[in-house]
């Protein structure tokens, strides 16, 4: 209704916002101020203010990085962005009020931490300068509300129901400078589509890829179908003639070994991982090529768990075991990787060499392939950078996951990694640890301490 606005007493204020009755509403209660129909995406430029506000704004956005990225491209190196969004350990008991009417419906929220809101600040070249939490009590009630959200919720702060974070734009010459690789010309990018009984899936795949970088790579890989999918995999090339299609059959098992085949025959200085369910969409792989190109990531890793899904596009269980795997990573790896197992990751070819020319550390024990390109990451440190995506129902075909004998895999690989990156042995000085010091292009990581 603009009160907020016209509370912090701008010499100019602008509002936006897509309903019309709201701003109309608005526009009778203030007049001074300036009130605009439109969309997030589509809003009036930004330019010359020296802030912008986005209050409740980020749990209802469909996608959160495009809007910071709209608005970091118009904003100036004064500028500052404060937004608020509501603390996800507050969720089941604003559903409860909501529920019982006491609070007004909304729609369905994107429930974000810290560390996701961070995340999707700095994949926009936003850098935080302070974030605070406020409001314990929410509920207007005289001397309690001013003693628990003025007194109390200092020393409460993640019990809090609001979190507040102001930004400033990062620099683009600190941006290039700190990633030294957009004063070339573009990279050349291989997107490998491992297949196994996806059939119904491919030509969509090809029809939605973007062009990625100076020439687009698409390389299926048929893994040991039990119908038409390498028979259709033949039939790419002559139907879409104008884009760069390798196929393969593969000769290892799993999609881990899926994957090396084809990495081992890419000729892209990207190299990016697609699903051919599909369920990420191919159109997002723009998002991927510019975090990796720019060098914000040198690892991007897609997560499926930040946006809300489709109905049946992960089943509850499958939906608490990924978030507890992404805990432990996190632990082992020493960077926040918020879900392990997408399957949409992008890399540069010749970190892939690096980590391809260890891998006997780990072992060759990943079927998913996942873990096997995490672990070496971690490795090698790079900068591993989760990028937020929208994951969708299968259109066709059923998932290769088996819940439970998978499930028990990666509980092995968790240990497995917890003794090789967190749980080594301690040696004497001048004891040499046999497979366990790790050379990357002659540069010794030096023996475990």
């Amino acid at each position: 209704m603009g009160d907020l606005l016209a509370a912090v007493q701008p010499s100019r204020g602008v509002g936006v916002d897509f309903s019309p009755a709201m701003v109309a509403m608005a526009k009778r209660r203030h007049p001074e101020l300036e009130f605009l129909v439109a969309d997030a995406m589509e809003g009036p430029s930004v330019r010359g203010f020296d802030y912008v506000i986005l209050s409740d704004l980020v749990n209802d956005l469909r996608d959160v990085q495009g809007v910071l990225g709209l608005l970091r491209s118009e904003a100036g190196p004064g500028t500052r962005l404060v937004l608020n969004y509501f603390n996800t350990l507050w969720r089941p008991i604003l559903a409860a009020a909501e529920a019982a009417g006491a609070k007004a419906p909304t729609l369905l929220q994107n429930w974000l931490s810290s560390e996701d809101m961070g995340n999707l600040l700095l994949l926009s070249d936003w850098e935080v300068v302070k974030s605070e939490r406020k409001i314990l009590w929410p509920v207007r009630t005289p001397l309690v509300a001013n003693l628990l959200n003025r007194w109390l919720a200092p020393f409460c702060k993640h019990l809090c129901l609001t979190n507040f974070i102001v930004a400033r734009p990062r620099s683009r010459e600190a941006c290039v400078q700190e990633a030294g690789v957009l004063s070339g010309p573009e990279p050349t990018c291989s997107v490998v589509i491992p297949a196994r009984n996806e059939e119904g899936n491919l030509e969509a795949a090809v029809r939605r890829m973007p062009q990625l970088g100076r020439e687009t790579e698409i390389i299926f890989i048929e893994g040991h179908s039990r119908d038409k999918t390498w028979e259709k995999m033949q039939e790419l090339p002559a139907l879409f003639p104008g884009r760069k299609i390798m196929i393969l059959k593969q000769k290892s098992k799993g999609k881990g070994g899926a994957v090396r085949e084809a990495f081992a025959q890419a000729t892209g200085d990207l190299l990016f991982i697609l699903d051919a369910d599909l369920t990420v969409p191919p159109e997002d792989l723009v998002k991927f090529y510019h975090v990796a190109w720019s060098g914000t990531g040198e690892f991007v890793n897609g997560v499926r768990l930040v946006y809300p899904m489709e109905q049946e596009a992960m089943r509850f269980l499958n939906m608490v075991a990924n978030r507890l795997f992404g805990l432990a990573f996190s632990f082992l790896l020493g960077q926040p990787v918020k879900d392990t197992l997408c399957g949409t990751k992008v890399l540069r070819r010749s970190a892939y060499e690096k980590i391809a020319k260890n891998r006997n550390y780990f072992g060759d024990f990943d079927p998913f392939g996942d873990f096997d390109l995490l672990f070496g990451a971690a490795k090698l440190n790079l900068r591993i950078v989760d990028l937020p995506i929208r994951y969708q129902a299968r259109t066709y075909g059923e998932t290769n996951i088996q819940r439970w004998r998978h499930g028990w895999l990666l509980l092995r690989m968790v240990i497995f990694a917890a003794r090789r990156l967190k749980f080594r042995p301690v040696l004497p000085p001048g004891t040499e640890g046999r497979g366990e010091a790790a050379e990357f292009e002659g540069i010794s990581l030096g023996k475990p301490a």
